[in-house]
């Protein structure tokens, strides 16, 4: 089975609120980020230039944060098949403690670059994502 996607972010002073920790509008920039990131790893150069996605909905439960300096290890994974031009993915943000401190499941959207239409998420895509472990 393929691994989930990971990344790490760490606070800088830009995402800090004044509540002391990362801002919710932050981990909303992080979860896109990770998103994007994994799409870029998997895509081919073709791909990469024909397709685009689109944020459509985020479902986000906040269980902690992290403060300035502090880092998180992102993962993100496709846990079902897509439905049309969308689908589901999967982000958890671990703290150093490997605590679940911010989980989400957020809808994406296939789009052509060039008409910006929505287009039905094919095998060849669908291929690159399914089938991936969150552990």
């Amino acid at each position: 089975m393929k691994q989930a996607f990971t990344m790490t972010f760490t606070a800088g002073p830009a995402h800090i609120d004044i509540m002391d920790h990362v801002n919710n509008a932050v981990w909303v920039q992080w979860i896109q980020d990770i998103a994007t990131a994994h799409w870029e790893s998997i895509a081919d150069a073709q791909q990469l230039e024909a397709y685009a996605w689109m944020v459509t909905r985020h479902e986000i439960d906040y269980r902690g944060n992290i403060k300035l300096g502090e880092q998180v290890t992102g993962r993100t994974w496709i846990s079902e098949p897509p439905r049309g031009a969308r689908f589901n993915r999967n982000v958890a943000f671990d703290n150093a403690d490997g605590q679940t401190i911010v989980q989400a499941v957020t809808a994406w959207a296939l789009l052509d670059r060039e008409t910006l239409r929505l287009l039905r998420v094919r095998g060849d895509i669908v291929d690159k994502f399914l089938d991936t472990d969150p552990v």
